[in-house]
């Protein structure tokens, strides 16, 4: 596993991957919002890193529901192998748009260690994710969407402080900036 994620980060080409089709869409929008909704845009344009960490979350998890779909109900494999394979692939496209679109960390000599730091992430948020709706929905009958919703919101604030302060750091970039 360890050569594999070596070989494809090896030959990641990061200059083509900072022009992805997602800056083009991005781009124009932000155009559009500019000269048509000009306070959107101001509100929006502060807040840019936490708009495109939805928004790459978003298509990594279209993705994966994508995936799941075509090789389950398409193809037919069994449903692990086509939760796992979706679910690795999906895993992959969120790293990618988190380190090089949302958050513009393009050093390759780091992402090795950031992809190991980003799925250890992932592993902890499966955990809190089954602690907090065991309490939510068992303890106190909580309805299991709702504690599901709220509890995505949680963690989807503490990835997004942890890519950006810790996993994604800029080398002048403190927490408390």
């Amino acid at each position: 596993m360890i050569g594999l994620s070596k070989a494809i980060i090896g030959k990641i080409n990061i200059k083509k991957l900072t022009t992805m089709p997602i800056n083009d869409w991005y781009f124009k929008f932000r155009h559009f919002l500019s000269r048509r909704l000009p306070k959107i845009y101001h509100f929006c344009n502060n807040r840019k890193a936490l708009i495109k960490f939805f928004i790459s979350g978003s298509i990594a998890g279209i993705v994966n529901l994508i995936l799941l779909f075509v090789f389950h109900g398409l193809i037919g494999w069994e449903i692990i192998l086509s939760t796992s394979l979706s679910f690795v692939l999906a895993f992959m496209i969120s790293f990618s748009l988190q380190k090089l679109w949302t958050f513009r960390n393009t050093d390759k000599k780091k992402t090795f260690g950031q992809l190991c730091l980003y799925f250890v992430t992932a592993l902890i948020n499966l955990n809190l994710n089954g602690f907090f709706m065991h309490l939510l929905v068992n303890e106190y009958q909580v309805w299991y969407l709702l504690a599901q919703l709220v509890i995505n919101l949680f963690l989807g604030v503490l990835n997004y402080l942890v890519y950006k302060f810790i996993i994604f750091k800029k080398e002048n970039e403190t927490c408390c900036q």
